[in-house]
C-alpha cells in the first residue's frame, strides 16, 4: 500500500504516456506462473506499438524509455496489493520455465514472485544481452534460465529482511544508474 501511495503519481504519468505512445488503453495483462505454480494475471506498461501498415511491432521510444527504468512494472504493485507478489522474490515467469522446475529447483515455487530479486539484478539489461545473441532463445534456456534457478534458490535458502532491503536499495541504485554490487 506505501509503495503504491508514493509511486501513484510516476504510475498515473507512465500510464498516460503508455496510452498517448501505443494508443491502446496502455496496459498490458499476461499470465504468469506465480507461488505454488499458481497461473496469475500480471500487470505492466505497455511499451509495444503496431504498426497497422504491415503488422510489425516494436518498442517504441517512449516504451524504451519505460523498460530502461523500469516504469512498465509499476502496475505489479497492484498485483503486491492482491497477494499475487510481494516486493522481493523470483520474477514470475511465463508457462513453461518454473512450472516445469524438477526436483530441489521447485523450491522456488514456494516463494511468492517479486518485483525484484537477485537475479532481475543480475540481468538487469537482459533485453540487451538476448539480442545480442546469435540464438536467443538457446542462450536464455541453456544459460539464463539456469542462473537465475541458481539464484532464486540461494534466495530461498538465505532470504532475510536485511537482505530484501539489500536488494530493495540496490534495485532503487540501479533504476537511477548507480549499479551496485551486492
Amino acid at each position: 500500500m506505501v509503495g503504491l501511495s508514493l509511486f501513484f503519481w510516476l504510475l498515473l504519468l507512465s500510464w498516460f504516456l503508455a496510452v498517448i505512445d501505443t494508443r491502446t488503453n496502455g496496459v498490458f495483462i499476461h499470465e504468469r506462473i506465480g507461488q505454488f505454480g499458481k497461473r496469475f494475471k500480471i500487470y505492466k506498461l505497455r511499451t509495444i506499438q503496431i504498426s497497422s501498415s504491415s503488422e510489425t511491432f516494436q518498442i517504441s521510444k517512449i516504451g524504451r524509455f519505460l523498460r530502461n527504468y523500469k516504469l512498465d512494472e509499476l502496475p505489479q504493485l497492484i498485483n503486491v496489493l492482491k497477494g499475487d507478489m510481494s516486493v522481493v522474490g523470483p520474477r514470475p515467469d511465463i508457462s513453461g520455465y518454473y512450472d516445469l522446475l524438477e526436483g530441489e529447483n521447485r523450491k522456488i515455487l514456494e516463494l511468492k514472485p517479486g518485483l525484484t530479486s537477485l537475479a532481475s539484478l543480475k540481468y538487469f539489461n537482459e533485453d540487451d544481452l538476448l539480442a545480442a545473441q546469435e540464438d536467443p532463445l538457446y542462450y536464455n534456456d541453456h544459460v539464463l534460465f539456469p542462473d537465475k534457478v541458481q539464484l532464486n534458490l540461494d534466495y530461498y535458502y538465505h532470504h532475510s529482511l536485511l537482505g530484501d532491503l539489500k536488494i530493495i536499495f540496490s534495485t532503487c541504485r540501479f533504476i537511477l544508474g548507480k549499479k551496485s554490487e551486492l
